[in-house]
């Protein structure tokens, strides 16, 4: 896929068990060529969990696209009136933040990246990662799915003995599921 015209956003929330998985997608959609624009929740740029610190995180994403960390609100809010992106991809996107979209609530980097994004009707993919995808997050995914120029990477149940709740987006269909949104089309099958 060839988007060296195109200007993506990246966002990424709090998921942490995905970032490695998260940063290896970047790594392949920055080989695109488009110009990748990185965001990240307020919880994920400053958290340091066992899955590694928050500065290793930031440092490889910063690396890997040669661009700044859009960290906070005010430096979210712009995208909107700016037209910055083309495209704006949420991976990870939480349950937390799923149903802050679905709120229209933006009070993180993220939740204003995607509200200022819609505003010029552009195409918003979320690759959705948590654990209660099947419980109380089911009824923001369902809300979702019926919103204009929101898409969603497919996903499944990840485990379903452990966390039989929990969903998580097949990370490695992002590139197909970029371009299905491009077309202003749903990738599917939708539930992997």
């Amino acid at each position: 896929m060839d988007l060296k015209n195109k200007t993506i956003g990246f966002a990424m929330c709090g998921s942490f068990c995905t970032f490695k998985k998260a940063v290896n997608e970047l790594r392949k959609l920055s080989e695109t060529g488009a110009n990748i624009i990185l965001i990240m929740s307020e919880i994920s740029y400053n958290t340091d969990t066992r899955f590694g610190t928050a500065e290793s995180f930031r440092k490889q994403i910063e690396e890997i696209t040669g661009n700044d960390i859009i960290k906070d609100i005010k430096e979210a809010e712009p995208i909107g009136p700016k037209g910055l992106l083309d495209l704006l991809v949420v991976l990870p996107c939480t349950g937390n933040s799923l149903a802050k979209i679905a709120g229209g609530i933006a009070d993180s980097s993220v939740t204003m990246a995607v509200k200022a994004h819609l505003r010029n009707q552009r195409p918003v993919l979320i690759a959705v990662s948590t654990n209660d995808g099947l419980g109380t997050a089911a009824k923001n995914i369902g809300a979702l799915l019926n919103n204009k120029n929101l898409y969603f990477v497919p996903f499944s149940q990840d485990d379903y003995i452990k966390k039989p709740n929990s969903l998580v987006a097949d990370f490695s269909k992002l590139s197909d599921a970029i371009e299905a949104a491009f077309e202003d089309k749903q990738l599917q099958p939708i539930l992997d």
